[in-house]
């Protein structure tokens, strides 16, 4: 009987361990699929491609002022050359439940000069389902401006 309770023990202990590792796993990877997503829209605004920025932030692409103003900056964006993500500060660092927040990029293509942007961004941690989504991107920033 006591062997039975040991036994019982440790097969909870591990799938506790196991569950919680999983759960911390997944938060820990919400930063790196919103880079994904955001790099997705800088290569967009590289390319000049207003539809493609759209269609990453369907809250936008609904409202006719925000369309506007996004092609309006995308058109003011476009670079050639290979982008490359400078600096990179998330919306949220780690977040177990859904939580929304503003993040901070910088990035440049080729040659050109760095460009800062802040976006905002809603994030699912493990317990609400894992996923991102972007909400808004600001105009062009100073390169020591913070996002409000």
């Amino acid at each position: 009987m006591r062997r039975v309770t040991l036994v019982t023990a440790v097969v909870f202990g591990a799938f506790v361990f196991l569950g919680i590792s999983f759960l911390l796993a997944r938060a820990l990877t919400g930063q790196g699929a919103e880079r994904a997503h955001v790099l997705d829209v800088l290569r967009a605004e590289a390319r000049g491609d207003a539809a493609a920025v759209l269609r990453q932030l369907p809250a936008c692409a609904r409202e006719p002022a925000c369309a506007r103003v996004t092609r309006a900056r995308v058109a003011k964006l476009k670079r050639p050359g290979k982008l490359e993500i400078l600096s990179f500060q998330p919306s949220v660092r780690v977040t177990l439940t859904r939580r929304s927040g503003t993040g901070r990029v910088a990035w440049r293509a080729g040659s050109s000069v760095p460009v800062v942007q802040c976006f905002k961004a809603e994030r699912e941690g493990p317990l609400t389902g894992g996923g991102v989504k972007l909400l808004a991107f600001s105009d062009r920033i100073g390169l020591q401006a913070a996002c409000a």
